[in-house]
């Protein structure tokens, strides 16, 4: 029998601290503009206006950084080539400077046309407001955020192209805490614009706009703050850095090579973010901005538990290749395992215990007792599959890892048609349904079709899982997902949340805070006192890790 692979250098324990201080913000971010807007038409622009420029960073970022520029850099390192890895960066660099400038510019020149045909339906706003059946005109709102969030963006696809450099050098926890900047500056923007206006929060319409834009200005601002964080870094670490505008640039047409895949698959992530935005403005007011706390939960373990260990894996599986597919596939199962070994009781307490969880996070100012029970029913949806849709990102890393970038793209077209196949029906049937239909007490006219979309979003991340794992296999030969062990993880989570369930209705109606962190500290505990009385190797991985 093969030993158990050892873990990197504590390198996901450093990934995933940045993460979470980026994520921790993130929810107080969400929080405070939930303490404003509540769930209704100014959350559906917030959540809109962020999902325009998502063009950028989906096609250009992060993920497109990883699968294309990671694996060549990393190669170049590891031969010793640290001069040419510095000429190859600093072309990527130009190059990524020339592409989003140019669909910047595009992108606030063609606000007004590319708003009205994606959210066609909110071109009745208008005559709603002069009825007086809608506050604001959230089609007019969200044209004019767009040209705000665009710039942001294209600086956020450059701090990308940092997080790529530092990745490959083993710098992990500045990339990925650099964010917190963005996050803090979003905060600012909207407290500070709520404040500057009356001297505290603002209740009527043109004082919430106003708000609402000095969020916007922040966003800017962090944006550019999460690049220039990361600079002095990068400066130091690489050799020969010298920006060029040319493919000539050795390693440079590899990566486009398979960069251009990549941005297919990204390109089927992104056109997918703006059929579900096209699908949610269909719904009743408040549908679209709802998705945006519930993702914000959802993200959370895949960023933490997934991408935390993909990250800090793909260069070293890069290094590996395919040359021993035994030992390729084993690291891949340990990855999988030491991810899920976390992500699936968050699944779990997500469905027993999200409503409170919510409640504790967001329930003060407009955010209420309808709010909570919905953006509840949508985190609950997502939640069936978060086990999925991290998985499906950790073999991706392996596909990228052996420089397949085309495999992910096209099994991400069919999780595509899947979701919007399923999502249309499903979303139409339960817009039919309201809070008010099924709580006894006063509530807002919130309804239940985003739940429809998270439920199509949870079907068809199964289905891609599964077709990664059959294409994988025929690449490195047996099932590299270990479902048995995951099973196991599965049942202890679900017995370890019986303590906290119980909890839940003995404990006083105390502050919504602090029964949310009880719950929570309680499921926690019970669990890794399980996993640790069960001598669960994962468990034993992650302890060490935490210790180097």
């Amino acid at each position: 029998m093969r030993p158990e692979p050892k873990p990197n250098k504590s390198s996901a324990p450093t990934v995933a601290a940045g993460i979470l201080a980026s994520r921790l913000l993130g929810l107080v971010r969400e929080s405070v503009a939930l303490r404003y807007f509540g769930v209704g038409a100014h959350t559906d622009v917030l959540q809109a206006a962020f999902r325009f420029p998502n063009v950028l960073q989906n096609l250009l970022g992060e993920g497109t950084i990883s699968a294309a520029f990671i694996p060549v850099y990393s190669r170049m390192l590891a031969e010793g080539r640290e001069r040419d890895a510095g000429r190859f960066a600093g072309s990527i660099f130009g190059l990524l400077v020339v592409a989003v400038s140019s669909l910047v510019l595009l992108g606030i020149a063609l606000a007004r046309p590319l708003v009205s045909l994606i959210l066609f339906s909110w071109r009745r706003d208008a005559q709603m407001v002069a009825d007086g059946l809608l506050a604001i005109d959230r089609l007019e709102l969200t044209i004019q955020a767009v040209k705000f969030v665009f710039p942001m963006a294209g600086l956020l696809v450059l701090s990308a192209w940092a997080l790529g450099v530092l990745n490959s050098h083993r710098r992990f926890f500045l990339p990925y805490f650099a964010p917190v900047l963005w996050n803090i500056a979003i905060i600012a923007g909207l407290v500070t614009g709520a404040h500057a206006i009356t001297g505290g929060p603002v209740g009527n319409v043109e004082g919430l706009n106003r708000i609402l834009f000095a969020g916007f200005g922040g966003a800017l601002a962090g944006g550019l703050l999460q690049f220039l964080v990361q600079l002095p870094l990068v400066l130091r670490e690489t050799s020969g850095l010298r920006i060029a505008f040319s493919t000539r640039v050795e390693g440079v047409r590899t990566a486009i090579k398979a960069f251009v895949p990549a941005v297919e698959g990204r390109g089927v992530a992104q056109l997918s973010g703006y059929l579900d935005l096209v699908l949610a403005s269909q719904l009743a007011v408040g549908a679209v901005g709802v998705l945006r706390p519930a993702l914000v939960l959802y993200l959370l373990p895949v960023s933490l538990f997934g991408l935390s260990v993909a990250a800090s894996e793909l260069p070293s599986l890069s290094r590996m290749g395919d040359c021993d597919a035994e030992s390729f596939r084993q690291r891949v199962r340990y990855i999988i395992r030491q991810s899920m070994f976390l992500t699936i009781p968050t699944a779990a307490g997500y469905l027993a215990l999200g409503y409170p969880i919510i409640g504790g996070l967001f329930r003060s100012g407009q955010f209420g007792f309808a709010d909570n029970v919905l953006v509840y029913a949508v985190l609950a949806a997502y939640s069936l599959g978060l086990v999925p849709t991290t998985v499906s990102r950790l073999l991706q890393n392996g596909f990228w890892a052996l420089g397949d970038t085309a495999t992910p793209a096209r099994l991400a077209g069919v999780r595509l048609l899947v979701s919007v196949g399923i999502a249309v029906p499903l979303m139409l049937v339960l817009d039919r349904w309201s809070v008010q239909d099924i709580a006894s007490l006063e509530a807002k006219p919130l309804y239940f079709g985003a739940v429809g979309l998270a439920l199509a979003a949870t079907v068809a991340a199964w289905t891609e899982v599964l077709l990664l794992q059959k294409r994988l296999v025929s690449r490195i030969g047996r099932v590299p997902v270990p479902w048995k062990r995951l099973a196991e993880m599965a049942a202890l989570a679900t017995l370890c949340l019986l303590p906290a369930i119980l909890l839940l209705f003995l404990l006083p109606e105390w502050s919504a805070i602090i029964r949310a962190i009880l719950l929570v500290s309680t499921f926690v505990a019970t669990y890794l006192l399980a996993a640790r009385l069960l001598r669960f190797a994962e468990l034993t991985a992650w302890v060490g890790r935490l210790r180097a």
